[in-house]
């Protein structure tokens, strides 16, 4: 089929290179425009669009789906559209714009995590398990028939090993997907269940309360690891904290929750029931040290508690 291909970042790549090695035709790629990165900001290309040059594919940049690029995307008169991690909405007039409609490689079973961070959001909540799923998407928020599905295990140390494995292994399933269109086999089946939302990870969501049980703690760090990466004020700073474990065999000292200490050649924060490994530290406007090197000459640090804004949970 001739098709356009719709991504971003870096978790897009793996399916742009699976779609053009495929037996179907890549007329465009739709990415978002290059944007500032670093601190110099230096203005810098989508992965998707520095691949797309590289395998020397069209490029058609675009934040917003509307006036000129979606008369571009309609003078290709392809047959589908396959998205993934595209970071725009597709409205009605875009829709319209391919054939048999557009195709979104979403990072969990579906209806479950619907939104911008299935995959961080399942870790967060301790899932053991989840997934990849190819839905049509329709006006609603990830709410489309889905063609295919594939379970697999989330035991990943953090988001970003987790997105790439998911990526990989998702690449097939989306080509996959387009060979049954092709082939008149697909099958749309409307999405049942309970359905979840995966909002956009924040700075707030990212911050370690050292009152929650530790297990909650270490699956909170895996879920917002490398960005924006788990935090704690120290002395009223923020400070990062890196390689968060759980300790099975406990320290046989008595601290407060919120404690850092050494401990059988190894940093340990006390939470609310036991114990947590730390690897490394980021205090406030200085660099990645390990955690260790931290506490020498300090002794035990002890990190502000917050304040709770949802004393239920």
């Amino acid at each position: 089929m001739d098709i356009v291909f719709a991504g971003t970042p870096d978790v897009a790549v793996p399916a742009l290179d699976a779609f053009a090695d495929s037996g179907h035709r890549i007329r465009a790629v739709l990415t978002r425009p290059d944007a500032p990165v670093g601190r110099k900001r230096v203005l810098t290309p989508s992965a998707v669009k520095a691949r797309a040059l590289e395998l020397g594919l069209p490029v058609i940049e675009a934040s917003r789906l509307r006036g000129e690029v979606i008369a571009e995307l309609r003078e290709l008169e392809v047959d589908a559209v396959a998205v993934v991690a595209y970071g725009a909405i597709a409205g009605p007039a875009a829709l319209g714009t391919a054939r048999l409609g557009w195709f979104n490689l979403h990072f969990s079973l579906l209806p479950a995590y619907r939104g911008a961070a299935p995959v961080q959001r399942a870790l967060i909540d301790g899932r053991a398990r989840s997934g990849v799923s190819v839905f049509r998407i329709d006006e609603g928020m990830d709410s489309g028939p889905v063609l295919r599905q594939l379970e697999m295990p989330l035991d990943h140390p953090d988001a970003a090993t987790a997105l790439d494995d998911y990526a990989h292994r998702g690449a097939p399933e989306l080509v996959a997907a387009f060979d049954d269109l092709e082939a008149g086999t697909a099958t749309l089946t409307p999405q049942t269940g309970e359905a979840s939302h995966a909002g956009k990870i924040g700075i707030d969501d990212a911050r370690l309360d050292f009152r929650r049980p530790v297990r909650t703690l270490v699956d909170l760090a895996r879920g917002v690891s490398p960005s924006p990466g788990a935090w704690a004020e120290l002395d009223g700073k923020r400070t990062k904290l890196f390689g968060l474990a759980e300790v099975t065999q406990s320290p046989e000292v008595t601290q407060s929750p919120g404690v850092l200490t050494s401990w059988n050649r190894t940093a340990v924060l006390r939470c609310g029931d036991g114990w947590a490994s730390v690897s490394d530290i980021q205090p406030f406007g200085k660099g990645r040290m390990p955690a260790l090197d931290f506490l020498r000459g300090r002794g035990d640090v002890q990190f502000d508690e917050p304040i709770r804004t949802d004393e239920g949970a």
